[in-house]
């Protein structure tokens, strides 16, 4: 079960600080940015404490940053939220893009930029926000004829929420549909095939799953929100 759910079993989270060339990417910002634009300055949390501390030559230099979300400047890979009306764009410090894609996904209308810590190669990123849509909404229409639906718990870490499947099972019975409830560490298109008789998915663990990998499974994976718009 979700490790929230859990009583008595005691978890250390050990986070990790790693130092990087902050100098440089300092420099990245003033030689690529105009004195007075406000950005979104964010970051894994691995590397934090270097977008906390350069904030300060920043705002000097006339520059806002707007933070968001947990600890401070951090961003989550699933559930980013909104930059802000006065963010002009997004910067990111990070390698690869999975959490970067969380903040373009919740902020279409704003360009997003990515300053690799390891390689100092900074890019303007970019993504279909119109092909995700297309693909969530096929998959939503798709779900609309199931009869028989399959649950999954997210069993890794914290995904899972005992509460939001507990009322996806209520609102089920209430509609007379019968369902499957299953717990899953990882989700994978081969695990679910092993269910021939389930027409179409909920998972109650990230919704990136359903987003960035969706297409790959057989029958329709939507998250809880989704199926919210079709139950």
């Amino acid at each position: 079960v979700p490790i929230d759910a859990t009583q008595g079993l005691k978890m250390l989270y050990v986070f990790v600080d790693i130092k990087i060339d902050a100098s440089h990417f300092l420099e990245t910002i003033r030689f690529n940015f105009a004195a007075g634009t406000s950005l979104a300055l964010v970051s894994t949390i691995q590397f934090v404490s270097t977008v906390q501390v350069r904030w300060g030559p920043l705002a000097v230099w006339d520059m806002a940053c707007v933070f968001s979300h947990l600890a401070l400047g951090s961003v989550p890979p699933c559930c980013s939220s909104g930059a802000g009306a006065a963010a002009l764009g997004c910067w990111y410090l990070g390698d690869g893009r999975f959490h970067l894609e969380s903040i373009m996904i919740a902020n279409p209308g704003i360009p997003a930029y990515r300053y690799d810590p390891y390689s100092k190669v900074f890019s303007q990123e970019h993504y279909g926000h119109e092909d995700m849509r297309r693909a969530r909404q096929d998959d939503i229409c798709a779900a609309a004829g199931a009869r028989c639906w399959g649950l999954i718990l997210g069993t890794l870490g914290r995904q899972g929420s005992l509460g939001i499947l507990q009322h996806l099972e209520s609102r089920l019975r209430a509609l007379g549909r019968p369902f499957v409830r299953v717990l899953l560490s990882e989700i994978f298109p081969s695990k679910l095939q092993l269910f021939p008789g389930v027409d179409a998915w909920v998972q109650v663990a990230c919704p990136r799953l359903s987003i960035d990998w969706g297409e790959a499974f057989s029958k329709p994976l939507l998250t809880p929100y989704e199926v919210s718009t079709h139950l």
